[in-house]
């Protein structure tokens, strides 16, 4: 999956810890600057729009806990992920009061590190989703299940029969095949429409937090809980609560949600009283939770609990007839997004051939990625086999240009300003102006020729301020 967030800055004083996360997140693809204290932190925050702040609480001259809580007055979309060797249940229940994401102890593996930021995606992912949809409306929502052959009939028809009760459905499937359309479609179809229908990814909320962001908090619940906070539970009172990756829930979640689901009431952080809630409950999974429940990994109550009735969205290989109905789908959509112009009007010889072949191991989702890169490279009316991943069995046709020519051994004179890192941007940034004149100012083109993600170029135009347009004309 592509990334959601692009920019990220590290806070910390150990430069060790700088430059590995620095070298980690950077092979993956985010931009990645570094600061040494929390004064310079806060500077780079406003010289610079970031997605994410990676922040060391004991820092020179600005304790991390003192940046976290001006940065979130200032910048209130960042996401804050804070690091601590001196940590303790309680600062870590500081930090998450104050804003923060996630709490982080030292010493980590930079592997827990993007296990944090993927699913702080995840949840951003979601969050952004639920507004575009309350915003296109949620009845609507519930008719983008598209499908004509027989596997997703037999999907429909169990919505059909469903929605109407309150039952609580487990819904299976591999990943990316459309489990959450699903549980829309139950919501939009059910009496519950016009009430609000809430989505969770259960894999992507910390282990530690899980109760305050499914049942809230009360003021004074823990260090820094200024005001009460209503969980998930209760803005969904009323509608339905969709719960995706349930089968990643800690086993004391587990615990917390079976009694909700038996008693029909939550319990706030901090609070004396359970408070009622009407709430019917969706849920989703990858896993087989009957084989987690063999191993203990998931309570047998609960999974009882959970699959009432069982709906199992088929993957695309199973259902290789709705390939070119969702493919054009697809096309007419990032058509408009994309805003092309001329639009794409559709398949050259042997592409839908190409699209039905292949097994689509990543689903419906893999589909739709491919449909957006090939709108972004098709030069003409038509969507040809070159413009589809290679992984399709057809080899795309490379530009005829010469790569860019090796770069110059520099040898600089003795009063030479020695900054390398002065020395990569400069030469960078010639590249990618080059890049552009070549490709007549193609982003697109420039980016391939450059070989790096398009994304990656649009963030370098807008750090070193060039016109892609302008330079484009230059060439």
């Amino acid at each position: 999956m592509a990334l959601l967030f692009r920019s990220i800055l590290i806070a910390d004083d150990e430069p060790s810890i700088r430059h590995v996360l620095g070298l980690v997140l950077s092979e993956l693809g985010y931009e990645v600057r570094t600061v040494a204290d929390g004064e310079e932190a806060l500077r780079e925050l406003s010289a610079r729009g970031y997605d994410v702040l990676l922040c060391d609480v004991r820092m020179p001259r600005r304790d991390g806990l003192s940046v976290l809580r001006q940065a979130l007055v200032e910048h209130p979309s960042l996401t804050v992920v804070v690091m601590s060797a001196y940590g303790s249940q309680e600062q870590a229940l500081e930090a998450v009061g104050a804003g923060a994401y996630d709490y982080v102890r030292k010493p980590f593996k930079p592997e827990e590190i993007v296990f944090v930021l993927r699913k702080a995606e995840e949840r951003e992912r979601l969050l952004r989703e639920n507004r575009r949809l309350q915003g296109a409306g949620g009845a609507a929502a519930g008719e983008n299940i598209l499908g004509e052959s027989e596997p997703m009939r037999a999907v429909m028809r169990q919505v059909e029969r469903l929605a109407p009760v309150g039952t609580t459905v487990l819904i299976t499937g591999e990943s990316g095949t459309g489990k959450e359309l699903v549980a829309r479609a139950l919501h939009a179809r059910s009496p519950r429409a016009a009430m609000p229908f809430v989505a969770v990814n259960c894999g992507a909320i910390a282990a530690g937090l899980i109760e305050s962001e499914l049942f809230g908090h009360a003021k004074g619940a823990f260090t820094d809980a200024r005001t009460s906070r209503r969980g998930l539970f209760s803005e969904a009172d009323g509608g339905t609560l969709f719960l995706d990756e349930v089968g990643e829930l800690t086993a004391p979640a587990q615990v917390k949600l079976l009694r909700v689901l038996q008693e029909g009431e939550i319990r706030p952080v901090g609070e004396n009283r359970a408070e009622k809630v009407d709430v019917r409950v969706l849920a989703a999974t990858l896993r087989d939770l009957g084989r987690l429940v063999e191993r203990g990994e998931f309570r047998e109550d609960l999974y009882y609990r959970l699959n009432v009735v069982n709906v199992r969205v088929p993957p695309l290989r199973e259902r290789p007839g709705d390939i070119p109905l969702l493919a054009r789908t697809f096309l007419t959509r990032f058509n408009r997004e994309l805003n092309r112009e001329p639009p794409v009007l559709g398949f050259g010889p042997g592409t839908e051939a190409l699209l039905t072949a292949y097994s689509w191991p990543g689903n419906v989702r893999e589909l739709e990625n491919a449909m957006e890169r090939a709108v972004l490279l098709a030069e003409g009316d038509w969507i040809s086999p070159q413009n589809l991943p290679e992984r399709l069995g057809f080899p795309p046709v490379r530009p005829a240009t010469p790569a860019p020519p090796a770069a110059p051994v520099l040898q600089p004179s003795a009063d030479a300003n020695l900054s390398l890192k002065r020395a990569i941007r400069d030469l960078e940034e010639s590249y990618i102006r080059a890049a552009l004149r070549r490709t007549r100012g193609n982003r697109t083109r420039a980016a391939e020729v450059l070989e790096i993600s398009h994304r990656a170029l649009l963030y370098k135009l807008k750090e070193y301020g060039i016109d892609a347009d302008a330079e484009g004309e230059l060439g």
